[in-house]
């Protein structure tokens, strides 16, 4: 069960990630800067690395979360989804305003 539920919580953090960043792509490759080609796509497009990269990090940080919240004791929904947002708003969201101020990227 441990297996199928690191795989299964990866692969839907990797489809709502997805999503939202084609939702949010334009807003964010304006912003970034990233190159785009005459139909709006970034000129990196048709590489796979990024996408393999991310499944790959979509595993690392699905089977760390289970084992993380496993020794902590927690095993209700309700206590995961507290400690999930707690692991967002305070250990990712600092380290992402870091790599955000550091590159002197723009703050949208």
């Amino acid at each position: 069960m441990g297996l199928f539920s690191v795989l299964a919580a990866a692969a839907a953090s990797f489809f709502f990630g997805a999503v939202l960043h084609m939702v949010l792509s334009g807003p964010w490759m304006a912003a970034s800067g990233v190159p785009q080609g005459a139909d709006g796509k970034p000129l990196n497009a048709s590489n796979p690395r990024p996408d393999i990269l991310s499944v790959v990090s979509a595993a690392l940080v699905a089977g760390m979360t289970r084992h993380v919240l496993g020794a902590s004791g927690v095993t209700s929904v309700s206590g995961g989804a507290i400690a999930g947002f707690g692991i967002g708003a305070f250990l990712i969201m600092p380290w992402m305003m870091m790599n955000n101020e550091f590159g002197a990227s723009p703050f949208n």
